[in-house]
């Protein structure tokens, strides 16, 4: 049984589950949304909330942090500078998930992950 288990393993070993993961959270901060798989979204999106989180207290140790995560300095500086203000009121909840269907070869369900 999987009780109080922290992550699912999208079955991928774990430095190259981590790699699609930052991925995926690089994609979403640049381009406002990404398509991808259900667990793969419910999983990114766990990563990105903390991220976001991360950028509302705007000081050195959470850039360090968000950098060491998305390895992109470009990136980082752009949340740091919009992402503040755009979640100011927020207490939580910046992403949504939103089912788009399946996929055409292997019938797995897709999502799209944009920020709200």
């Amino acid at each position: 049984m999987r009780h109080r288990k922290g992550n699912s393993k999208l079955s991928k070993p774990a430095d190259q589950r981590m790699a699609m993961l930052r991925s995926i959270v690089r994609s979403l901060f640049l381009y406002g949304h990404v398509n991808v798989t259900l667990t793969r979204a419910k999983e990114a999106r766990r990563m990105a909330e903390k991220l976001i989180t991360c950028t509302k207290s705007n000081d050195l140790f959470s850039r360090r942090k968000a950098e060491s995560v998305l390895h992109d300095k470009a990136v980082v500086t752009t949340i740091f500078k919009s992402f503040p203000e755009r979640f100011e009121g927020r207490a939580g909840g910046y992403t949504r998930i939103i089912k788009i269907g399946r996929r055409l070869g292997d019938a797995a369900p897709l999502a799209r992950l944009e920020l709200v």
